[in-house]
């Protein structure tokens, strides 16, 4: 009993069992204390686990106490087993790969309060936007200035963005400064000409006209590109085109200036879309509009400083700086600019949240907010047959865009499908 007892090998045997019970089953690991003792043993002749003592040295007695048994090797073997055996709980978050989830952000869990943040954002600076745009053209007339303005503030927050790398510049060459330079021209006349139509009507009236841009969108597609357009747009289109003839018969406001620039703007936002889609380039949105912005800025320079430079030379910018002060004037004109480029780019941004039937009916919901605000902060006086005439065009373009909207989510299907 006492050879068992202090026999250091038999009791390696003993606590190897013991050991047993707090360890899986189902795994062999490797005891470098058994394997020491093996080859310890293979050099003596007798048994390797004999209980007879070969010039060992005195006995050693083994007592028992509260403190832990500490062996060299098998602390480390028993938290590797007791980890393996029994896994934290950070593991019961990990996916099948053994790697932790990551959280969702707010956006992954509230997609539909987001959406709803970008179309609340994208209403109230097109309608500050409209308004604070008006109030500069009340005490400084000079639209074609104004435009270079709202421009260049665009082009400076490209620039910046650019410098910071939100988004990485894309490069550009000479064959795709081709393609990109009509639809800057068309987007740099269709800017200007409706500031002009601004600075002559009231925002409201301007506003209604340019409500016929789908009717020369849908009259460009059909014998410019030479597109077969379904009845039922042309039908919806009637509406549009008697609502806008109503209001512009008994428009208070009305000029021939601010008409037919406000269609002039339509037929050049039309061609902007035809080269637009000629143009069609593997570069993102936001590069594509800031070298569209930057070119458009080089186009509206020269005839804003042969148009109106003399004049603001002489007088326009001494009397708008003596009607409300050199830095309301500066402060009024830098965000103007500010509120032109953001709110397009958060339409933009709405645009690639939503499917394109839920942005047709938010575009048609922005027209009424603008309208309406123009006329609550303007005091704008409207004849009874101008308002039913804005809202019969207003109505037919709703029609409109959810019968195209309709009609683009058919052809994206019917794509999807013959690809499947």
């Amino acid at each position: 009993m006492m050879a068992s007892i202090t026999n250091p090998f038999q009791f390696s045997i003993q606590t190897t069992r013991l050991s047993s019970l707090y360890l899986s089953p189902n795994r062999v690991a490797t005891n470098p204390f058994v394997l020491k003792t093996r080859s310890l043993t293979s050099k003596t002749t007798c048994l390797a686990f004999s209980p007879l003592p070969e010039n060992r040295g005195p006995p050693t007695h083994v007592g028992f106490s509260g403190k832990t048994l500490r062996f060299s090797g098998w602390s480390e073997l028993l938290r590797r087993r007791g980890s393996t055996e029994f896994p934290v709980v950070e593991a019961a978050a990990a996916d099948a790969d053994g790697h932790a989830k990551p959280s969702k952000s707010f956006a992954e869990k509230f997609p539909a309060l987001v959406t709803g943040f970008f179309f609340f954002m994208w209403y109230f600076l097109n309608v500050i936007f409209n308004i604070l745009n008006k109030k500069v053209y009340n005490y400084f007339p000079y639209p074609y200035f104004v435009s270079v303005v709202h421009l260049l503030v665009g082009v400076v927050y490209c620039l910046v963005s650019w410098t910071v790398g939100l988004p990485k510049r894309a490069p550009i060459d000479k064959d795709l400064l081709v393609l990109l330079t009509p639809v800057a021209f068309c987007h740099a006349l269709g800017h200007v000409m409706s500031n002009v139509s601004f600075a002559a009507v009231a925002v409201s009236f301007t506003r209604t006209i340019k409500a016929l841009e789908p009717f020369f969108n849908a009259a460009a597609s059909q014998f410019v590109l030479g597109h077969q357009i379904p009845l039922s747009l042309w039908l919806s289109l009637a509406p549009v085109v008697i609502g806008v003839s109503m209001a512009s018969l008994t428009e208070l406001s009305f000029n021939w200036t601010g008409f037919i620039s406000a269609m002039i703007s339509n037929i050049a936002f039309t061609y902007r879309s035809i080269y637009s889609k000629k143009a069609m380039t593997g570069m993102d949105s936001t590069n594509v509009y800031a070298y569209i912005s930057i070119i458009a800025l080089l186009v509206c320079i020269p005839p804003a400083v042969l148009i109106e430079g003399p004049q603001l030379m002489q007088h326009g910018f001494r009397d708008a700086i003596a009607k409300v002060g050199l830095y309301k004037f500066l402060s009024d004109l830098f965000w103007i600019g500010m509120f032109y480029h953001l709110y397009n780019q958060l339409a933009t941004n709405t645009l690639e949240r939503v499917a394109p039937l839920t942005h047709a009916v938010g575009n048609v919901l922005k027209r009424v907010f603008v309208i309406g605000f123009s006329i609550v902060v303007f005091g704008n006086k409207i004849s009874t047959q101008t308002g039913i005439g804005t809202a019969i065009a207003i109505a037919g373009v709703a029609i409109y865009s959810l019968i195209k909207a309709n009609l683009e989510e058919e052809k994206r299907k019917a794509a999807a499908t013959s690809k499947s």
